[in-house]
């Protein structure tokens, strides 16, 4: 299985995203041909499985400035510059755009360094609406926040994120600036920056995690948090419940929500997607409020990181993993890859060494409603029987004790 750096000061390596696994190893040599010849037949766009909550989905960008958090890397006077976006139930939706998988910007420079320039008119839509009215319905909207892997994007998790908002939730998803691919308002485009002192550690994106909490206390109050003071959508401001907010991250994003559901009391649940729990600054104190784990790679029989955080758990907690799963098997890899493979006519074994032995289809099914459980149960008080134990419904979903 191929591998990329995990930017860590460790030194870590973690499994590689969507655009690194297509541009390594054997599978350049089946793929790069085919995008490149001029004669091959067209192909139609990579999609994303429908939401299946509702409630139609509305998004935004919000550009951030942390005034607290100076930049030492962009220079004096400036400070840490953060974009995120806000997905939440939506009404009216037809007069407005879907939003793209990924700024455009962004999307070729992710693909250019993945040596894939040429994949970016197959890029997905996602179901969100941009600007679309919010859905009022008398009660303010639970929150939850999400931080990506290391060299990743905010859209690597769409399928969750668009879930969760079409079940009613805002869900906020933050691009954590020198280390992913994201674009700014005035066209600046950001990729990752290879700096050891860069801010990308697990402790710096739980800040970043943080302080994104801050700008959603500002929209509760009915405060527009963005810098550029653009137009919000109509119902967004004072639609957010501040004392409902819980906050999930894949792999490094994984080990940041830790992180901050640590520090921060506002996080009243967090769930990691496979983190390796390399906690910087160092593990400290006990957590008294429920948190989840869903493994993979980083499970607490092979490593100890895990395990040690597990130990700290003294609220409500849950470790369970899908047998058969790699480490991206929590995220919209399972629904793109297998198009791709189609498309490029990948071998069976091809397609597993990327994205596991999970069946793609019940690895969908797992990430649309595993997290909406959790969060239903411990932000809304809706008690299910999912989290209970195993179900009929999810035979490779095991609970580790």
């Amino acid at each position: 299985m191929t591998t990329t750096p995990f930017i860590s000061r460790k030194g870590m390596t973690r499994r590689s995203m969507l655009g690194a696994a297509l541009a390594a190893g054997p599978l350049a040599a089946v793929a790069g041909p085919a995008w490149a010849d001029p004669a091959a037949p067209a192909v139609t766009r990579l999609v994303l499985p429908v939401p299946t909550g509702p409630h139609p989905v509305g998004t935004v960008q919000l550009h951030l400035v942390d005034r607290s958090r100076p930049d030492d890397i962009a220079g004096p006077g400036h400070f840490r510059e953060l974009m995120a976006t806000v997905w939440y139930p939506a009404r009216d939706v037809q007069r407005y755009p879907v939003a793209p998988w990924m700024p455009a910007g962004a999307l070729q420079a992710f693909l250019d360094d993945a040596g894939f320039s040429a994949l970016a008119p197959l890029a997905p839509l996602t179901a969100g609406h941009v600007g679309a009215p919010v859905r009022q319905s008398g009660r303010r909207l639970p929150v939850v926040v999400f931080s990506h892997g290391a060299h990743s994007h905010q859209g690597d998790h769409t399928i969750m994120v668009q879930e969760l908002a079409s079940h009613g939730y805002a869900a906020v998803t933050v691009a954590h600036q020198y280390d992913t691919y994201t674009e700014f308002p005035d066209g600046r485009i950001a990729v990752p920056l290879h700096d050891r002192q860069a801010p990308t550690l697990p402790g710096d994106f739980a800040a970043d995690l943080r302080f994104v909490l801050d700008c959603v206390e500002q929209l509760a109050a009915g405060c527009n948090p963005d810098v550029d003071h653009r137009e919000l959508p109509a119902g967004l401001l004072g639609s957010l419940d501040p004392r409902r907010v819980g906050a999930f991250g894949w792999s490094k994003g994984g080990t940041a929500t830790a992180c901050a559901t640590l520090a921060d009391e506002r996080i009243r649940a967090g769930l990691s997607l496979d983190g390796p729990m390399q906690m910087n600054p160092p593990l400290a104190g006990d957590l008294d409020r429920p948190f989840m784990m869903m493994s993979a790679v980083f499970n607490r029989a092979t490593d100890p990181e895990a395990a040690a955080l597990w130990s700290h758990l003294r609220g409500w907690r849950l470790n369970i993993q899908a047998q058969g799963a790699v480490h991206v098997s929590y995220g919209d890899n399972e629904a793109l890859f297998p198009q791709v493979a189609k498309l490029l006519g990948w071998s069976g074994q091809q397609l597993q060494d990327v994205i596991g032995t999970l069946d793609p289809e019940q690895a969908v099914q797992i990430q649309q409603a595993y997290p909406l459980a959790f969060f239903d149960e411990h932000l809304r008080h809706r008690r299910g029987h999912l989290l209970d134990g195993p179900s009929p419904a999810f035979p490779a979903v095991t609970f580790l004790p």
